[in-house]
C-alpha cells in the first residue's frame, strides 16, 4: 500500500472547467490538528464520511504522506464539532482532461472568490497537458494549503492588504 500522495495545485484563471465536469460533490471540511508536522483532517465528501491524516511536505511540496480512511458520514459530523475554527467549505468538480483527472474546487464562505485545480501524479517528473483554464501553479505554497485557509481564508487576504500592519 502506497502512503505518498503526489499532486500539483494551480489556481484556476475562469469557469470553462464547468463544461467539462462530470460529476461535483459539496465538501466540508475541519481540521483536528493542522500543524505543520501534521494535519489530521476530517471531511464529508458529498455524503460519504473521511478521516485523512497527512505528513510534512516534501521541500517543494509535490509529496507527502498521506493516510485515509472512510468513516460514517454521522461520525464525521460528530467529529466537524471539535474540529479547531475555520470550517472549509467547498464545491469540488471533477474534470478528466487529457489522460488526466483534475479535482478542481470552488470555495464557499470566507474563502468564496478561490478557485484551485489539484491534479494527482504517479511521480514528481510525470508530465500532463495543462487545460486553457489552469493558472499560476501554487504547489508548495502554503497559504493555499486548505490547513491554512482554515486559519486565514482567502477573503482576508484583501483585507490584509488594504490594512497593512505597521
Amino acid at each position: 500500500m502506497n502512503y505518498t500522495e503526489i499532486e500539483r495545485k494551480f489556481l484556476v484563471v475562469n469557469q470553462d472547467f464547468k463544461a467539462l465536469a462530470k460529476e461535483q460533490f459539496v465538501i466540508k471540511q475541519g481540521y483536528l490538528n493542522s500543524t505543520a508536522e501534521r494535519c489530521v483532517r476530517v471531511r464529508l465528501y458529498g455524503t460519504k464520511g473521511f478521516i485523512t491524516v497527512k505528513g510534512i511536505s516534501s521541500e517543494n511540496g509535490m509529496s507527502r504522506f498521506e493516510w485515509e480512511k472512510e468513516i460514517p458520514s454521522e461520525e464525521a459530523e460528530v467529529l466537524l464539532q471539535m474540529c479547531e475554527p475555520g470550517i472549509i467549505e467547498k464545491t469540488r468538480f471533477i474534470v478528466d482532461y487529457k489522460q488526466h483527472r483534475f479535482e478542481v474546487d470552488e470555495f464557499t464562505g470566507l474563502n468564496a472568490g478561490l478557485v484551485m485545480a489539484e491534479i494527482e501524479l504517479k511521480n514528481e517528473e510525470e508530465e500532463f497537458l495543462s487545460p486553457p483554464w489552469l493558472g499560476e501553479e501554487v504547489t508548495g505554497n502554503q497559504k493555499y494549503y486548505n490547513a491554512s485557509l482554515s486559519k486565514y481564508p482567502y477573503t482576508f487576504w484583501q483585507r490584509a492588504f488594504l490594512f497593512p500592519a505597521n
